[in-house]
């Protein structure tokens, strides 16, 4: 039996292959290459149970599905993630979470597979309730600057729920909190990779606001043994998990421990808060705790120490 993962050479849908890959299970990768990339799979690409499929989920579902075989989960993580990706790939956004989606259940559907959509905290918005819960309805702005991501995970998600209740699939949602590690791009314009890129470069730190917002940063491995706990346990059926770490920090602080780290004075640049940006981010993980057995485990330095020792070579020359 065999797993899909759809953004499977971007930065967390490669390493989602590659821990699947390391359970011993046969994975098929579908990727268009708009914001992966494929030496994101170099390490994997040539073992015998991974196979790469070039293909828009949004539009050649057929190709798709003529590809596969002896599928038993399949999991949507395509989509441009970053604001810097959904603002230039703003209808794609759309596309890949609406006509993806359904793309990718109704393969679940044809093969009696389990399905797992890819969502987010920003389904959230710049929320009321703190930490956030999978409970909370979120605040949205659903014509803003950040809605064609937003509305878009909030669209795949009523999608997801409507396939469990109209033809009973088995679906699962995960909504990922800021996630950081190799194979990020340094140009996909975060915060991880920008404030790293600034310190190994030399440059100042570009904060927007004061730098008193909060984030919750999971490094990526965490995450994807989240996701892998979710995606194969009996008992998620139907679920919604937040997976992200509590470990809540201000930007200011995290620009402080990145430029430690790598050595760099701190040294910053001031500018508008963007419009809608969140000022508190943090996840309520207890239901994944219960549900998963599952917590980080990596620190945040251990974390950075990690990525910044992958970025170091590219510092000034940011990935493509």
């Amino acid at each position: 039996m065999s797993v899909v993962v759809t953004g499977a050479a971007g930065f967390v849908g490669s390493h989602l292959c590659e821990r699947f890959l390391a359970a011993g299970e046969t994975v098929y990768g579908v990727d268009n290459y708009i914001t992966g990339n494929r030496r994101n799979v170099a390490s994997f690409e040539n073992d015998a149970r991974f196979t790469l499929i070039e293909a828009d989920v949004s539009t050649e579902r057929d190709a798709i599905a003529r590809a596969v075989r002896d599928v038993r989960i399949v999991l949507h993580f395509a989509s441009p993630a970053s604001p810097v990706d959904y603002a230039r790939r703003s209808l794609e956004t759309l596309d890949v979470n609406s006509l993806g989606t359904r793309t990718c259940l109704d393969l679940a559907r044809a093969h009696g597979a389990s399905f797992l959509y890819a969502s987010t905290s920003e389904c959230y918005g710049d929320p009321l309730m703190h930490p956030q819960t999978e409970e909370y309805w979120g605040n949205v702005n659903p014509v803003g600057p950040r809605a064609c991501y937003d509305e878009a995970k909030r669209f795949g998600e009523a999608l997801t729920t409507t396939y469990r209740r109209v033809h009973g699939l088995d679906v699962r949602i995960v909504r990922i909190f800021n996630t950081y590690g190799p194979r990020m791009r340094l140009d996909d314009g975060r915060v991880v990779p920008n404030f790293i890129k600034q310190a190994l470069s030399g440059e100042p730190i570009t904060m927007y606001g004061d730098g008193s917002q909060t984030r919750s940063f999971c490094y990526v491995q965490d995450l994807c043994e989240g996701i892998f706990r979710l995606a194969r346990s009996d008992r998620a059926a139907g679920e919604i998990v937040n997976l992200g770490n509590p470990d809540e920090r201000s930007i200011r602080e995290f620009a402080e421990v990145v430029c430690r780290l790598a050595g760099a004075p701190l040294e910053i640049v001031s500018k508008p808060l963007p419009p809608d940006d969140p000022t508190r981010r943090c996840p309520d993980i207890a239901k994944a705790r219960r549900l998963l057995g599952w917590e980080p485990k990596i620190g945040l330095e251990e974390g950075l120490r990690r990525t910044i020792e992958y970025f170091a070579p590219f510092a000034g020359a940011p990935r493509s």
